[in-house]
């Protein structure tokens, strides 16, 4: 039986636009990981950044594995409930959400990458419940 994905929830027009604005204007730490992202360039797989998810804009996604990967500045900190709610809802649709703290990715990007690539290749994405519930 196949197991049918669920749809990305469209975003809102304003977290569009932003997303449009920081794909544009990404912070340094960004713009460097992406250019280690893109292209393929990580184990063949195909990234986006800064998606629009329902409510959300997440920094990388890989939608054939149903990986984010968050890069957090230092505001982070004071907004862990946001983020827990926000990774609560991703995770309910299906997303596995890793987090790295700039100063890690910055510090030691090599390793996080090769985390990164070691969790696309090594794990399946869990499928999403069908739809309508059980028995259907």
């Amino acid at each position: 039986m196949q197991t049918e994905r669920r749809k990305r929830p469209r975003a809102p027009t304003i977290n569009r636009t932003r997303a449009k604005e920081m794909r544009h204007d990404p912070v340094a730490m960004e713009k460097f990981f992406w250019s280690h992202l893109r292209n393929r360039q990580l184990g063949g797989f195909k990234f986006r950044r800064q998606l629009p998810i329902g409510p959300y804009i997440a920094d990388f996604v890989c939608a054939e594995r149903m990986l984010i990967v968050e890069l957090d500045g230092p505001f982070h900190a004071a907004r862990k409930d946001y983020d827990a709610k926000r990774d609560s809802f991703l995770k309910e649709l299906g997303y596995r959400v890793w987090r790295f703290s700039n100063s890690d990715a910055a510090d030691d990007w090599v390793t996080v990458l090769q985390s990164i690539q070691h969790e696309l290749t090594s794990s399946s994405p869990q499928p999403s419940p069908p739809k309508g519930g059980e028995g259907e």
